[in-house]
């Protein structure tokens, strides 16, 4: 049975009967901000009721807890541009739109100016603009608005995946239909590759069930897009996982690529999802270089476990070994490097971008195959706008 979301209780914010007609104030917000509000309303982001205000913003960058105490690592904001700032005040109700369509309302409690410096510097740990985190903070509004919100029109889902989008009162209620006490969660941007099945199956062993739910928001130009990631998931977990064994949906937020930060804030969503355990890997949440080997497992050491009450279920890096002729990590393997073939999400992706086929080593064939399809479909469709 899931434990207690994050916080006690399992907020709600949604109200799609409601009438904003009356409401004169609309204020435009970005595809980061849209699945925010989403992600508020459904209790993904318990506790929060709203975009923080001004302390918890300050406690949460500087020391990775709200204001009462609570663990929270990634600051959930709503920056506008300052010309939109100037047209509400405190105490105001506006409507929030996401290109002329209303998702939902925010009654403002405050706004102010962020350093975004001093936030870059600790939530990202650089202020380089070349981290895709970064450069989207400095890149978005400056004035931040608080207040709470309500949700009251869902984004557009794609029809052919719109049952894998759960609210976690949905992935609650499924957990307990499968009798499940364990869950551990997985989160992924990738394709899930060779390795990624490696430790999700060995955590399987020891849980009642495996909870995969990799991020489809907003991520950077070079990923793979969602729409093609759920045709391979779906695909690899039909053939090769224990359907009594496997729950699947999405977590429609925006990936921050804030290494160790959003490691923790991950593993607190998965928490109010209603999962008991979940998987963190060698550089979960990273891009390029810009945080070290393990990091993402060590921040952890900062909680206590009654902090963030979940089990979080470390894993080295896992590769390919020729010699074993099988999946493998320092942990289990005897042989030296030159038998291991590495596996990540860069590489596959740049293989795929490059018209190199990844070997069975790195994923599954048909895996392979869904990715090659839909990146191909793609491409046809854009030259066919073009042209």
């Amino acid at each position: 049975m899931a434990g207690l979301p994050h916080g006690g209780i399992l907020i709600n914010r949604q109200d799609f009967d409601k009438d904003v007609g009356d409401i004169p104030c609309s204020i435009p917000i970005d595809r980061v901000s849209l699945s925010d509000l989403e992600l508020i309303a459904n209790g993904t982001y318990s506790p929060l009721t709203g975009f923080i205000d001004e302390e918890n913003y300050h406690s949460v960058v500087e020391h990775m807890r709200l204001a009462n105490g609570l663990a929270w690592t990634i600051p959930i904001t709503l920056p506008v541009k300052e010309a939109v700032a100037n047209r509400v005040s405190a105490g105001d109700l506006v409507k929030l739109a996401y290109h002329g369509t209303v998702f939902g309302t925010l009654k403002i409690t405050g706004k102010f100016r962020p350093n975004k410096k001093w936030e870059a510097e600790h939530v990202y740990l650089t202020t380089d603009l070349e981290h895709p985190g970064v450069k989207r903070l400095f890149d978005r509004g400056d004035i931040y608005l608080s207040g709470p919100v309500e949700l009251i029109r869902r984004s557009e889902r794609p029809e052919e995946y719109s049952g894998d989008f759960l609210d976690p009162a949905q992935t609650r209620q499924l957990f307990d239909q499968k009798e499940w006490r364990t869950i551990v969660g997985f989160q992924t941007r990738n394709p899930i590759h060779r390795a990624h099945e490696y430790i999700q199956k060995t955590a399987l062993e020891t849980t009642d069930g495996l909870f995969i739910n990799p991020l489809v928001g907003e991520t950077k130009k070079d990923d793979i897009p969602g729409d093609i990631r759920m045709r391979s998931y779906h695909v690899l977990i039909d053939n090769y996982y224990v359907k009594d064994r496997t729950a699947f949906a999405v977590f429609p937020a925006a990936m921050r690529y804030a290494g160790p930060r959003e490691a923790v804030f991950h593993a607190i969503c998965r928490k109010n999802f209603g999962c008991t355990h979940f998987i963190v890997g060698r550089d979960h949440a990273g891009v390029k270089n810009y945080y070290g080997t393990y990091d993402a497992q060590k921040i952890f050491s900062t909680f206590t476990r009654d902090e963030l009450d979940i089990q979080i279920l470390f894993f080295e890096n896992s590769y390919y070994c020729q010699r074993c002729g099988g999946m493998a990590s320092n942990k289990t393997c005897p042989h030296s490097a030159s038998f291991h073939v590495a596996l990540s999400g860069t590489k596959v992706r740049e293989m795929l971008r490059t018209g190199v086929r990844p070997p069975e080593t790195f994923s599954r064939p048909e895996v392979v195959n869904t990715l090659i399809e839909g990146l191909s479909e793609k491409k046809r469709n854009s030259e066919t706008i073009q042209h």
